[in-house]
């Protein structure tokens, strides 16, 4: 292996993924354990996680994967995965903040909770996991953080209104440019990448519908959806030494939406 593919691989390093259970953040999850990394997939459901784990195992024959469950907008449970994760692994060096909620509200009809909720997951738990894992990146010196942002950090989707999803993915991107700033002394790079419309379980049931075609597809130069797998190869770069020079960046994926 060159130099330069090696560069592009993740032997030897931890690697832990929040909202791992499922969709992009088990794309990211089987993307890292593919390219050499051992996993951690921290979820809210421990039935769900260790179901995610027991599949990732099998479809990535060797994978070395341990779990946590954790609410992320919990600092508390967030501070008891990373010391779990300690005491198995050691040091946590690459983190991927991929837990995250979404709302369809108009704005005069959204709730006090709802929207503190939404702030509270995306934003405050994005917060609460580079804190509490980033303390001993600092201490080591070294890690490498992913944020899952979105496009609708940068643009206002339509027809869906969505402001308190828009304004989260808005701060974790600043979030994202701060923390980078903050620790690069210490060697550690903060990134973030921002999915356009991605097909996941989640949304299956809406791809066929008239705002899926006129305004997600329709709005989209490639004409498609992307896919977790395309989200997380994106993910797979910004983790990797492939990107060590770059720090506080928003890579968007969005198939050219953000053009228009």
């Amino acid at each position: 292996m060159s130099d330069t593919t090696k560069s592009f691989t993740l032997d030897g390093r931890n690697v832990a993924v929040t909202g791992g259970a499922r969709g992009i953040g088990y794309a990211i999850a089987r993307a890292a354990a593919r390219a050499g990394a051992t996993l951690a997939l921290i979820d809210l459901s421990d039935a769900g996680v260790q179901e995610a784990a027991a599949k990732l195992r099998v479809e990535v024959s060797g994978a070395e994967v341990l779990t946590a469950t954790c609410d992320v907008s919990s600092y508390e449970e967030v501070q008891s995965a990373m010391l779990l994760l300690q005491d198995r692994w050691g040091l946590t060096d690459t983190l991927v903040n991929n837990a995250g909620i979404a709302q369809h509200c108009p704005a005069e009809e959204m709730s006090v909770a709802d929207w503190d909720r939404m702030l509270q997951v995306n934003l405050s738990g994005v917060f609460f996991c580079s804190q509490i894992f980033g303390i001993p990146m600092i201490a080591a010196k070294k890690g490498a953080i992913v944020n899952i942002a979105s496009m609708s950090g940068l643009i206002v989707n339509r027809p869906q209104p969505q402001v308190a999803y828009s304004v989260s993915k808005a701060g974790v991107i600043m979030l994202t440019k701060s923390l980078a700033a903050e620790w690069a002394p210490y060697g550690i790079r903060v990134n973030a990448v921002a999915p356009g419309y991605t097909r996941t379980d989640l949304i299956e049931h809406l791809v066929e519908t008239d705002m899926a075609r006129d305004y997600w597809i329709g709005g989209t130069p490639l004409k498609r959806m992307g896919s977790p797998d395309e989200i997380a190869n994106a993910v797979l770069f910004l983790a990797s030494d492939a990107a060590s020079f770059v720090t506080g960046e928003t890579l968007v994926a969005d198939g050219g939406y953000t053009l228009w």
